[in-house]
């Protein structure tokens, strides 16, 4: 599939360094409004620039478009990009309000077209590993998660410094503006979703405790930075999800199930290290050992071991070209899946669509809990 980008910012690196592992999927160019982050970025990778966002849009040769701008512009070129009969693969969120998602996705539907939307980190070997394992019984049946996905203090860090490998600014002040959770609350929604269906009702809080971030934002302009609530799905499991920009660094996922706890290290991680955990399994050696030299030493050691043993992997890694750490995550792995859905494989067009929808609306509710006073009753579906 022949695809395009419009935005060369700090997330494209990413999608250029992960394309490699999809020799199905070619780059037709790119373009962005910024003319010199453009030509940097073009440089870096050799590909062809666009001379307009109209221009990319008149070529016929191209099948699908990856909106990578800022969240607050992906309605408006989403909806250029579907109105130029193109399937359209857009970063988190799909739009900034619900109404505004829905509308992108009831385009989609009646143009015929393929709407699918990130984070890809659920197209992972780790999400696959995850899914079969529940799926066969292993903890039997899932009752209560533990989602985390703290980013730690990074506003306290050099994050002015930070540049991608093609040379462009991590953008921390609008970061900052958006917010944690909208920005990040999608890596633990795609796997949750995907592994136990729609969420039926959130309740929780969110709020802003640090306004100092090094960054000139009024505080009435500055995001929640802190989000907590409880995800209640349709199947009866409940989750807990937290996001910040505060606690230490923290991107596990723990599933508690009738007979056992099976835990994912690092949901940003392609192959995490899975950890499976039997309900009466004597614990695994490295816990004996340091419960005994707790006992002997009279306090609590600053371990935190994974419980239970290491789940393998079959075979070598699918995906040999990743972003470095943090973020190994197979970028590109979202718009193959369009590829796949336009060739008749892999998830269908509705299904694409609507769990972008409803990945998007959880993450909006999340953000912005305080506005529903505290409680949210979800309006999409799977």
């Amino acid at each position: 599939m022949r695809f395009a980008i419009i935005g060369t910012g700090f997330v494209a690196d990413y999608y250029l360094t992960t394309l490699a592992n999809h020799p199905g999927l070619e780059l037709a160019g790119v373009w962005d409004r910024d003319t010199e982050r453009l030509g940097q970025f073009c440089a870096h990778w050799n590909v062809t620039a666009y001379d307009s966002q109209e221009a990319l849009l008149a070529d016929d040769t191209v099948q699908a478009v990856a909106v990578l701008t800022d969240p607050e512009s992906h309605f408006e070129i989403g909806m250029a990009v579907l109105g130029a009969g193109k399937h359209l693969y857009s970063e988190k969120p799909l739009a900034m309000a619900f109404d505004d998602a829905r509308a992108l996705v009831d385009a989609a539907g009646k143009a015929e077209l393929v709407l699918a939307g990130a984070p890809a980190n659920a197209r992972s070997d780790a999400f696959a590993l995850t899914r079969a394992t529940l799926e066969d019984g292993a903890i039997g049946a899932p009752k209560l998660v533990y989602a985390e996905m703290e980013d730690g203090p990074v506003f306290r860090l050099n994050w002015r410094d930070w540049r991608s490998v093609s040379g462009a600014r991590w953008p921390g002040a609008h970061e900052f503006r958006i917010g944690c959770t909208l920005e990040h609350a999608g890596y633990a929604l795609t796997w949750l979703i995907g592994l136990f269906g729609p969420v039926r009702r959130i309740t929780g809080q969110s709020s802003t405790f640090f306004f100092d971030k090094g960054a000139d934002i009024p505080p009435h302009e500055m995001a929640p930075d802190f989000s907590c609530a409880l995800l209640e799905f349709d199947n009866g499991v409940m989750a807990r999800l937290t996001s910040g920009l505060s606690a230490p660094r923290d991107r596990a996922l723990t599933v508690m199930g009738e007979h056992g706890t099976l835990t994912v290290a690092d949901l940003w991680d392609n192959r995490a290290a899975v950890h499976l955990e039997k309900a009466g399994q004597k614990a695994a050696l490295g816990h004996r050992v340091a419960r005994r030299l707790e006992t002997r030493l009279g306090r609590t050691l600053p371990l935190r071991l994974p419980a239970g043993r290491k789940l393998p992997y079959d075979g070598p890694a699918k995906r040999a070209h990743l972003p470095a750490y943090p973020s190994q995550i197979d970028f590109c792995a979202g718009i193959a899946a369009i590829a796949a859905c336009i060739a008749n494989e892999g998830e269908g067009r509705q299904r694409l669509a609507a769990e972008a929808l409803h990945v998007t609306e959880a993450a909006l509710a999340l953000n912005r809990m305080t506005d529903h006073g505290g409680r949210y009753a979800m309006q999409s579906t799977l």
